[in-house]
């Protein structure tokens, strides 16, 4: 089997080292924009070869693990270069753009528009690790646009990785994430910066951080570069999440700025049940 994987972060280092560890007949070509990550990934055999993106894609398969942005950009381009046996999968966080983008392209059944829920606050290749897929899920998105015959070549491949299948709209899939990841990252985002702002000695902060700020603000580690790809990708939907999250802290404020401690209670309480909601989560 050959591989082509564009974008050696995390996400595509990871797909690597597992597709290489599941099968033994593999040949593993990356390209990468930052000649750092392209060298550490070949010096340290997460890929076999190197290839030019603008060149012939002859693969059996191509994962774009590259922001959405350049994923939206690029796509056309590359569907008009790949051979009828070759299924193009991007991994973004956000679908229905991407998916609209080829929406009448005429190799559309080229196209498969995946999203793993999987990754870590730390990016680049040296994050990657072979693991970061087991029992994860990966979303799929209008499969009904993909060829048969290579959509389930894909779904062996993501179930090779460990991960579990689901399947939805691309409209839902957006209107989703933007609440249970998009404004997750925006919120720790923000923590961080109103942290910083605040308090002019550093040292403060480390020596008074708990473990539930470490917790909070781990996903300000991420890329930058990536996830405002992301947000600008989404806004519709963010900008409908971050209304209704702002609404729900000011009330929260309100109830703290009149000492309202039975309803602050009462509140809580309620949130609590996130625990029954997400109990099955590792």
């Amino acid at each position: 089997m050959k591989v082509g994987i564009i974008g050696l972060g995390l996400i595509g280092g990871s797909i690597a080292l597992k597709l290489k560890e599941v099968n033994k007949n593999i040949s593993i070509y990356g390209f990468d924009k930052n000649n750092q990550s392209l060298d550490f990934s070949l010096k340290n055999k997460i890929i076999d070869k190197v290839f030019d993106p603008k060149s012939s894609l002859d693969f059996d398969y191509l994962f774009l693990a590259v922001p959405v942005e350049s994923i939206k950009n690029q796509l056309n381009s590359i569907l008009n270069r790949i051979p009828k046996k070759t299924l193009v999968i991007d991994l973004g966080s956000t679908k229905y753009e991407i998916c609209k983008s080829v929406k009448n392209h005429n190799k559309r059944k080229n196209f498969l528009a995946a999203h793993p829920i999987a990754g870590t606050e730390f990016s680049g290749p040296v994050a990657a690790k072979k693991d970061l897929f087991d029992k994860k899920v990966m979303i799929l998105c209008e499969t009904e646009m993909t060829s048969s015959t290579l959509l389930s070549g894909a779904i062996e491949i993501f179930k090779n990785l460990g991960m579990s299948i689901k399947t939805m709209d691309s409209i839902a899939h957006d209107k989703h994430i933007a609440y249970v990841s998009h404004l997750s990252h925006i919120s720790s985002f923000m923590l961080g910066k109103t942290v910083m702002d605040k308090e002019d000695d550093e040292q403060t902060i480390y020596d008074m951080a708990g473990s539930g700020f470490e917790s909070t603000v781990r996903l300000a580690k991420s890329s930058p570069e990536m996830w405002s790809s992301i947000f600008i990708e989404n806004k519709i939907n963010i900008i409908e999440s971050l209304e209704e999250y702002i609404l729900n802290i000011n009330n929260f404020k309100k109830m703290i700025e009149s000492s309202d401690q039975d309803n602050l209670n009462t509140e809580m309480k309620k949130i609590n049940g996130i625990k029954e909601i997400l109990k099955g989560i590792n």
